[in-house]
């Protein structure tokens, strides 16, 4: 749970950044892409991930720019990182601008239960962690490189002049 309105933002823009990443990695074909027949697709995951922020959001009662629940998935790659990078941006400044440290405290009814908004801040942020890795698989199944977020990928190694760590 955050306590501090300066310490989610240290930690909100690090995952913005980050979610953007695998997001601009993503290709137009890569969207289709999924574990299953039956499961999410690639593109559909990572328009649920831009979703939640104006909807969680708004369950606390800010006004985050971004797409509504009921928007289909985009069938490019670019708009669904636009639309992302909108709403991230959004969250942000409407944290900052509207809540202090001692709001943070205070309690919202988040999907049938009381959720302080330190923790509902840390669950979009976990969120996003939780369906970034599952995106992770799924673009090394349609082929694309992946991009390192707390390290380095398999793919960057190379760059740091490393072999990639053995299997």
């Amino acid at each position: 749970m955050f306590t501090s309105i300066e310490h989610f933002k240290g930690a909100w823009k690090y995952e913005m950044e980050s979610t953007g990443k695998i997001f601009g990695a993503l290709s137009d074909a890569s969207l289709k892409q999924s574990v299953a027949k039956d499961h999410r697709t690639l593109g559909r995951m990572a328009w649920h991930l831009t979703q939640t922020i104006p909807e969680m959001a708004g369950r606390t009662g800010l006004k985050v720019d971004g797409p509504g629940e009921k928007e289909p998935v985009p069938t490019s790659a670019s708009a669904i990182k636009k639309a992302y990078d909108m709403a991230a941006a959004s969250l942000l400044e409407q944290v900052t601008r509207n809540w202090t440290d001692e709001s943070l405290g205070i309690e919202d009814n988040m999907y049938g239960e009381n959720w302080k908004r330190g923790s509902t801040l840390a669950a979009l942020i976990s969120h996003q962690i939780h369906h970034r890795a599952q995106m992770t698989v799924l673009m090394r199944q349609a082929g694309l490189a992946v991009p390192g977020i707390y390290g380095p990928s398999r793919d960057e190694w190379g760059q740091y002049n490393m072999p990639a760590p053995e299997i």
